[in-house]
């Protein structure tokens, strides 16, 4: 209605803001054996302490089915970069956080190995209401990588095209991102997060999403604006994980 008001004024709505927030991928192997203790100390700790020093916690998840490695994937989000440095070296420091850890740690260390990648929000990644659907939903991380020069092109297909032909098919759009400035990967790299139903259902979106003729059309374009394909060889790569019970988003 306000919108509407300001048209009738001719006035112009006023613009979206664009997230500028920073964010961070974290993905823990946890050691033989610990998953479930570090599972624990994040539900009843880590978390929030975490929002205690200002970090948001926007998902949790684990790999659908035989969880292999014992990872845990975790998504985080800052008001800044300088942000985030603050609120790690305040949470490392918290006397409640060195009691959680020594106090889980009794036995062994938690986690066996970190990685973690700092990522900033394309510029038509949704604004995503984390919340718990009933029943849970079945998450899945995708990361590209762009051939050489065509990150841009590789932008502007999904910013065009593809996130309206996900949704066409039952798919949602959750985060999409680019490597933040100054990462050996930010001229080449996207990183989104979509949901689906089920398992199944998001086989089946896939399915459709490859035969129908507008993905078609706009994937020849591009490839022949972008002189070939726009992602390397071997350059997609597809994770399908569940949403732990303490995760925020489900």
């Amino acid at each position: 209605m306000r919108f509407a008001a300001l048209a009738l004024l001719g006035l112009a709505a006023p613009a979206v803001a664009a997230d500028d927030r920073f964010y961070e991928l974290r993905v823990y192997y946890a050691a033989p054996g610990k998953l479930d203790a570090l599972h624990a100390r994040f539900r009843d700790h880590t978390t929030k302490l975490f929002e205690k020093h200002g970090m948001a916690n926007l998902g949790y998840w684990v790999p659908v089915g035989e969880n292999k490695e014992n990872k845990l994937v975790y998504l985080l989000s800052y008001p800044s970069e300088a942000a985030r440095k603050k609120s790690w070296a305040e949470f490392v420091a918290d006397p409640d956080w060195k009691k959680a850890a020594a106090e889980s740690e009794k036995n062994g260390r938690l986690v066996a190995k970190v990685e973690q990648s700092y990522l900033t929000a394309t510029d038509y990644s949704p604004a995503v209401a984390v919340a718990k659907a009933d029943p849970p939903r079945v998450f899945e991380l995708r990361t590209y990588t762009a051939t050489p020069g065509n990150l841009p092109n590789l932008n502007a297909r999904f910013r065009d095209h593809t996130l309206k032909l996900f949704e066409k098919h039952g798919m949602t759009n959750l985060w999409y991102f680019n490597a933040a400035t100054g990462q050996k990967d930010a001229d080449v790299k996207l990183v989104y997060f979509l949901a689906h139903k089920s398992e199944a259902a998001r086989n089946k979106s896939f399915d459709d999403f490859r035969k129908d003729p507008d993905w078609t059309a706009a994937r020849e374009a591009s490839e022949k604006k972008g002189g070939g394909s726009l992602t390397a060889k071997d350059g997609v790569k597809s994770e399908l994980l569940t949403a732990t019970d303490y995760s925020p988003i489900r």
